[in-house]
């Protein structure tokens, strides 16, 4: 980008933050006026739907669901879940503030899932793939023994299929309400990255706000291509605790995807928009034929 394209970019955006501003006085009804956490914009909800979720003034790529990554990127109606009579349990009877089973139920309430990881077939383009999409909204995308157990499954499934993989993640790391338990999902998965590996068959991350922990330190990151999602936040620790312990600031792109392409951490970084055909193209460059 030149820099008259830079202040061509940047006098567009003013224009449209005017004129979005001058709507929001003609209509204060806040269900359906949203604001950018990035630049303060007042958004009109159905606009930013209609945007895929991207702040169309300053580019900020909101959170989405699992159930909405579904939509977006996959082939319509080709979605088939699987596993889904793979339930969490409370095997340590976990307390803290409250107890585990009440967690589990308020997280099942607010997203109508069971845990934060969705594992079927789809396609992209035609190209039927195995998935697994994590959910940050069921506590935080967090691992437990439902998400190491699903994930592992898709992979050998893929395996018998013959499927390239794709796992797309979004966590703050293992779950604490289920001690070792949790951390154990980080070995059982990695395992089955590496027999996925062994039997030659394609295995794509997709890294997406925000990914961090025991995911990264484990399937999260093992992918023969990683790609991650503009703007994305993506790391083991979080930037405070890696400050507090070296005792020195971070630069301010500190663990964002762009970071990473820059040091060779992942090997694309992708817009929202064009995730779909991007991801599609790496499946239809690795076709094995059946």
């Amino acid at each position: 980008m030149t820099v008259q394209d830079w202040f061509e970019k940047r006098k567009q955006a003013q224009i449209q933050r005017r004129e979005l501003e001058g709507r929001v006085e003609l209509d204060m009804d806040p269900n359906l006026w949203t604001k950018c956490v990035h630049c303060d914009a007042q958004l009109l909800k159905e606009d930013l739907e209609n945007n895929d979720m991207v702040c169309p003034l300053c580019d900020y790529h909101f959170r989405i669901n699992a159930r909405t990554r579904i939509k977006q990127l996959f082939d319509e109606n080709s979605f088939e879940e699987l596993f889904t009579e793979i339930k969490p349990t409370d095997p340590l009877e976990f307390v803290d503030t409250e107890s585990y089973k009440n967690r589990l139920k308020k997280a099942h309430e607010k997203t109508g899932l069971d845990d934060a990881v969705i594992t079927g077939i789809a396609t992209i383009e035609g190209n039927k793939v195995a998935t697994a999409i994590m959910d940050f909204d069921f506590m935080g995308g967090s691992m437990g023994s439902v998400v190491g157990e699903k994930v592992t499954r898709i992979i050998e499934k893929a395996i018998d299929l013959r499927l390239p993989v794709l796992a797309i993640t979004s966590s703050g790391g293992a779950r604490m309400q289920e001690s070792a338990l949790s951390l154990m999902q980080m070995a059982k998965t990695s395992c089955a990255v590496s027999r996925l590996d062994d039997e030659g068959l394609l295995y794509i991350n997709l890294l997406t706000e925000p990914t961090f922990g025991g995911v990264t330190a484990s399937f999260g990151m093992l992918g023969d291509i990683i790609v991650a999602e503009q703007g994305a936040r993506i790391g083991f620790a979080g930037r405070r605790v890696i400050e507090q312990t070296i005792r020195q600031k971070l630069p301010s792109d500190f663990q964002t995807a762009e970071y990473l392409l820059k040091y060779g951490q992942v090997d694309v970084v992708s817009s929202r928009k064009n995730l779909r055909n991007t991801i599609a193209k790496i499946l239809e460059m690795h076709k094995v034929e059946q």
